[in-house]
């Protein structure tokens, strides 16, 4: 391939603004309602806040582009796309692995998301139904350790997950993606919206503003920047393919640059209001912690919502919230695969979703059984992990095939790829624009995912 391929394959989408709501929709999930403000309250809020947004637009938004440049040149699949495109710069075919890995990655992440996203969906009824309207904090966490320990209860709610994944995929870009991003964006939209309004009225919404927005750098430690740095990179979605996959899809006239700004800052927007919608609830009830961990959601939240006026009702809310943002996040993370079926073995798009569903979902059960008879417990450069295969499939994705692969996009983008080729696929129409991008994608980026890398496996920090 000598030129930019600028026939999609697999259809397109029909707009820039649809284009950003689908990768919006994949950059939103439990990272940005469950993570972030997890992690945010335990760094102190605002310092924390603010050194995220720095690493955002420093790193998140030059690697986002470069994705978005590869998938749109290549217009097929992860694989076949850098398979082609390191032909067309004249590079060894070896960084096709990029692709490889994107596509694996989006894979392992998806048989344990799934998992997870089925928890937020069992309690959407157990709040519903009244069952965690207990003020009991120890009631609260025997029904999650109860639901968590229960195979067959987590294998039927992951059943429900993926065949909902499964279905939007196996119709296409333009009936199933297209039309679910258009739904399901808004509804999230308005579901955080809602949740901010109720929020609003507890009381201790201001005092969730000073803990989001008021910088307290004495809490600021090393290990928060890094922290701040790598969450930043995750949350965007980027080196799992899915970013990449979606930009094959994207018109020939639409600005790379200007949606990538769009889709991170809406993003982080989602954070923000998440974090407005949780910590003002938290802040209600001294007895809970803003720094909870990963069992805020699941354990510290509902006490909270139990011991609230329309607790209940706003309660089952906030799970729908965590299983839409679940659900636009998992249809990009298995597109990848569906696509390169399609591509290299001729298969149908629902033939292909059926049989890379049930790769993921049997792969699934091994994370189910990682919290009941298959747990076993392996230390981690010094931290030891207890839930077994979920725990190994975590730790090879998060902390080494995601910012790994985020680091060789940077590097095939800024100095495989021929200036001549970026220049033309991004353009950015401003020569300025152009430099500080091949700046922050040849320089900055890849030393600070580099910097992340040497954080996790404990070399530094």
């Amino acid at each position: 391939m000598s030129e930019k391929n600028n026939k999609p394959i697999h259809g397109q989408w029909s707009s820039r603004w649809v284009f950003i709501l689908a990768a919006t929709g994949s950059a939103v999930g439990l990272g940005n309602i469950w993570k972030f403000p997890y992690i945010a309250g335990e760094y102190g809020g605002g310092a924390f806040v603010l050194i995220y947004l720095v690493c955002v637009a420093a790193i998140g938004i030059p690697i986002m582009m470069a994705e978005v440049m590869l998938g749109r040149r290549g217009r097929r699949s992860p694989i076949n796309t850098m398979r082609a495109l390191a032909k067309s710069e004249g590079r060894h075919g070896i960084w096709s692995w990029i692709g490889w890995m994107g596509v694996a990655a989006g894979f392992f992440i998806l048989s344990y998301y799934s998992v997870i996203a089925g928890w937020a969906l069992a309690y959407v009824f157990r709040t519903a139904s009244g069952a965690l309207q207990v003020t009991d904090s120890v009631t609260v966490k025997n029904i999650f350790g109860e639901l968590v320990s229960d195979p067959e209860k987590l294998l039927a709610w992951h059943t429900v997950f993926m065949v909902m994944t499964m279905i939007v995929v196996a119709r296409g870009v333009k009936h199933g993606l297209e039309k679910a991003v258009r739904l399901l964006m808004p509804a999230l939209l308005i579901l955080l919206l809602v949740l901010d309004g109720y929020a609003l009225n507890s009381g201790h919404f201001g005092e969730a503003v000073d803990f989001l927005f008021t910088p307290d750098f004495s809490k600021l430690t090393g290990g928060a920047v890094l922290t701040a740095m790598g969450h930043a990179f995750f949350t965007l979605s980027l080196g799992m393919g899915a970013i990449m996959m979606y930009g094959s899809y994207l018109p020939e006239d639409a600005s790379i640059a200007t949606t990538s700004i769009t889709i991170s800052i809406a993003d982080t927007g989602v954070a923000l209001l998440a974090g407005l919608a949780i910590f003002p609830i938290v802040f209600a009830f001294p007895e809970l912690e803003a720094g909870a961990g990963p069992g805020l959601i699941f354990q510290t939240l509902p006490l909270a919502f139990a011991q609230m006026p329309g607790g209940q009702f706003f309660g089952t809310l906030f799970f729908v919230l965590i299983v839409v943002a679940a659900w636009t996040s998992s249809i990009s993370l298995v597109e990848p695969a569906v696509a390169w079926l399609v591509e290299n073995h001729g298969m149908s798009r629902i033939m292909a979703a059926v049989w890379v569903g049930l790769a993921i979902w049997t792969l699934g059960i091994a994370t189910i059984m990682s919290f009941s008879s298959w747990a076993f417990e392996f230390n981690f450069l010094g931290t030891v992990k207890q839930n077994g295969i979920f725990d190994l499939l975590d730790i090879l994705t998060a902390n080494i095939m995601l910012p790994l692969g985020g680091m060789l996009i940077a590097i095939f983008a800024g100095w495989m790829m021929k200036v001549k080729h970026s220049k033309d696929e991004l353009a950015i129409g401003n020569e300025t624009g152009y430099q500080i991008w091949l700046f922050l994608i040849k320089f900055v980026a890849p030393v600070l995912v580099f910097i992340v890398i040497l954080n996790l496996f404990g070399v530094i920090g």
